[in-house]
């Protein structure tokens, strides 16, 4: 199986997880992901090599921009990670295009590293969250119990004689 077909699913289903089980911020950058692999493909199929890589370059920027708000907004620490990992694939992407060079294996295995990079950080933002969601609602529970409990003890309470 090529690489770029292994790459392609693993970004649509750490998407598809962050879109089920994220918070606000990581479900954004999971959409965002996605859009960007979905429209970036479709730009190599139908636009050719040269203008697809500067449309390419624009939409990765595009992402970096949107990954920068978004852990501004919600200072998560996976998606700075995730910010920086997409400020390596716009430096290596703007690299190869304003040097003129072929995509080389190096080119791929950075690539392929770097979208990696970017699919843990949105698992490990996703069960964060998911943690997260499980703690609080655990915490409600205990909280409601002593609430409870303390109704209890004042029903059960004997009035003085």
């Amino acid at each position: 199986m090529h690489t770029s077909y292994i790459v392609a699913a693993a970004i649509f289903i750490t998407s598809g997880f962050a879109l089920w089980k994220g918070d606000q911020g990581v479900r954004m950058a999971g959409l965002f992901n996605l859009a960007d692999q979905i429209i970036g493909s479709s730009l190599n199929i139908f636009l050719g090599s040269e203008t697809g890589e500067v449309i390419r370059l624009s939409l990765d920027g595009v992402w970096a921009v949107g990954l920068l708000l978004l852990a501004v907004r919600y200072a998560s620490v996976w998606l700075g990670v995730a910010l920086m990992l997409q400020a390596v694939q716009f430096s290596l992407h703007s690299y190869y295009l304003l040097n003129e060079l072929p995509r080389d294996s190096l080119h791929a295995w950075i690539n392929n590293i770097d979208n990696y990079g970017i699919c843990l950080c949105l698992v490990a933002g996703s069960v964060a969250a998911l943690r997260r969601r499980k703690a609080l609602a655990r915490e409600e529970a205990e909280r409601e119990a002593r609430r409870q409990e303390a109704r209890d003890r004042a029903l059960t309470k004997k009035p003085l004689a």
